[in-house]
């Protein structure tokens, strides 16, 4: 936190040009912070900086609450630092602004300035008749700290609603550690500060707000996936979490060709947004298609109508035997073998189309060709003569790699393009505009071969890039997807090696991935501990 160290005396010229140089540039900085605490914890700082001093406390009005919240506090000679960017949290209670019966808490400087709006300026804690300082005495005991002086100023917004108190303690003399009074122009310099932070403090929660709004509809679009398909509702939580993984692998690299890759808090939100949003275009696709378990489903599984047309082949054939023995009995047994024959058949047919049916990582030639010739029987409905396969079901049952059609897929493909077309149409503010560009690039390939673009390594974005390796391992070791059991990290790192060398992913975010065993990072929050087969 920066420190305020100028020359503030008002009796000098030079001290008060210092103090009101000093005010501009806390407004300044004010205005351009956007995390919340910092702000707060700057807000602190600086009019501890320029009325000197020893310690001060930040509190908040607690949103729905009559209490307030401790959020920052320091002691300088107590070396006392809580809250903020301080690694030791404030768990003191928070100070109700109404007793026990309702009434207004008076008794409590800070509840006193919040409750009624107005700066209270106390020369010495100790003769102070009109406030309760049992708390502060009680901690001066343990401490060996004597309280002295206090400045209590409210910090209200736009509407002159309180939303905070700055408190200040123990005000020192230029150049001594001589503790004195608020002056009135130390008064009238916090509640300038205090006025500007909480304007500031009332915008950066307002934006919070609209951000947590824009998030909500991020969220809506995510959940109206998740309700139209349980197997990628999963997916747009875990590979936002993958993808921030890996770019802060990557921002924290301090050698190599990505070395220059910072990310500020923007750029990390930004990624973060779009990361939530790669999928959006999904609510678009058909769920028939998104949840297609086996090959021969549509809105149902038609392996179903294949069975019951070969329990129409086993009983024409069971007919067509019970006819050859009442036309000629003597040779009943060369008819019953042969029904026995043909009922073996239809019956290991039909076991093996129900395990191509399965879909899996490749099918075979020779699988292929006995699919055909299943085909090539026929079967009799209302006089008809028809094939044991149609068509359709044949090009199913062939497809080589997991369950979907060229058609399918196609489909599937098409998400990403609904994706960046949804996207394009909102109005992102300047620091969102290349939520499109990130989230529209998690399907394309360094080589030029991927969609919906046909973008080249040299086309995308680091950001872009770091998606498309974090959406293929979230997808390759998911265990929710109905098509496939969720691969071991060994399993999925030696496919993401093969895709870096086939050109497919950034092969220098691929070695950051291993190096710094982002992939472990991962699996150690989201798989199973029978898929954490490598260190």
């Amino acid at each position: 936190m920066t420190s305020i160290s100028k020359n503030t005396d008002l009796n000098t010229v030079e001290g008060l040009l210092g103090r009101l140089e000093q005010l501009n540039d806390i407004g300044v900085a004010l205005s351009q912070e956007r995390d919340i605490t910092r702000l707060l914890e700057y807000i602190l700082m600086a009019a501890k900086g320029i009325t000197r001093a020893d310690g001060g406390t930040i509190y908040s009005k607690v949103v729905g609450s009559d209490s307030l919240r401790f959020e920052i506090l320091r002691t300088d000679s107590l070396h006392i630092a809580m809250g903020g960017s301080a690694n030791q949290p404030i768990n003191f209670s928070d100070l109700p602004l109404l007793n026990a019966d309702g009434e207004p808490n008076d008794s409590l400087v800070a509840a006193y300035a919040a409750i009624h709006a107005v700066t209270v300026n106390i020369e010495d804690a100790y003769s102070e008749p009109n406030f309760d300082f049992s708390g502060t005495r009680k901690f001066d005991q343990n401490t060996g700290y004597r309280s002295k002086s206090f400045l209590t100023v409210p910090m209200c917004n736009q509407d002159g609603d309180v939303i905070g108190v700055l408190q200040l303690l123990n005000a020192l003399k230029p150049g001594t550690d001589e503790v004195t009074t608020f002056s009135k122009a130390d008064q009238q310099l916090v509640e300038s500060l205090a006025s500007q932070a909480a304007i500031a403090l009332s915008n950066r929660l307002l934006m919070k707000q609209l951000e947590d709004l824009f998030e909500s509809f991020i969220s809506l679009i995510n959940l109206a996936i998740d309700e139209k398909s349980p197997y990628t509702g999963g997916h747009c939580q875990r590979v936002p979490e993958l993808t921030m993984m890996l770019a802060e692998a990557v921002n924290a690299t301090t050698e190599g060709p990505l070395a220059d890759f910072k990310l500020t808090d923007k750029d990390r939100y930004e990624l973060r947004i779009a990361s939530l949003m790669h999928d959006c275009g999904k609510v678009t696709t058909p769920v028939h298609v998104v949840d297609k378990a086996t090959k021969l489903e549509t809105i149902f599984d038609r392996l179903e109508l294949v069975k019951t047309r070969f329990e129409v082949l086993k009983r024409d054939a069971c007919i067509k035997m019970l006819e050859q023995k009442l036309a000629d009995p003597a040779n009943s047994a060369v008819f019953e073998a042969a029904y026995q024959a043909e009922i073996n058949q239809l019956e290991d047919d039909l076991a093996f189309i129900k395990k191509a049916n399965t879909g899996g990582e490749f099918m075979i030639q020779a699988d292929k060709e006995r699919i055909f010739a299943i085909a090539q029987g026929s079967w009799q409905l209302s006089g008809e003569i028809l094939p044991a396969l149609s068509k359709n079901e044949v090009d199913n049952l062939i497809i080589e790699r997991g369950t979907l059609n060229d058609e399918e897929r196609n489909k599937i493909n098409h998400h990403i393009v609904a994706t960046i077309a949804m996207l394009n149409k909102i109005k992102f503010p300047k620091h969102l505009k290349r939520v499109p560009e990130y989230a529209g690039g998690h399907h394309e390939k360094m080589d030029g071969k991927g969609y919906p673009n046909g973008l080249t390594r040299e086309q995308m974005t680091i950001q872009a890039r770091v998606m498309a390796i974090a959406d293929i391992f979230e997808a390759l070791t998911a265990v929710d997807r109905p098509y496939k059991s969720g691969k071991t990290i060994s399993q999925a790192l030696f496919i993401l090696k093969k895709m870096k060398e086939d050109q497919h992913i950034d092969p220098d975010l691929y070695d950051a991935f291993i190096e710094q065993k982002v992939y472990l990072q991962y699996a150690r929050k989201f798989l199973s501990a029978d898929q954490i087969d490598v260190d």
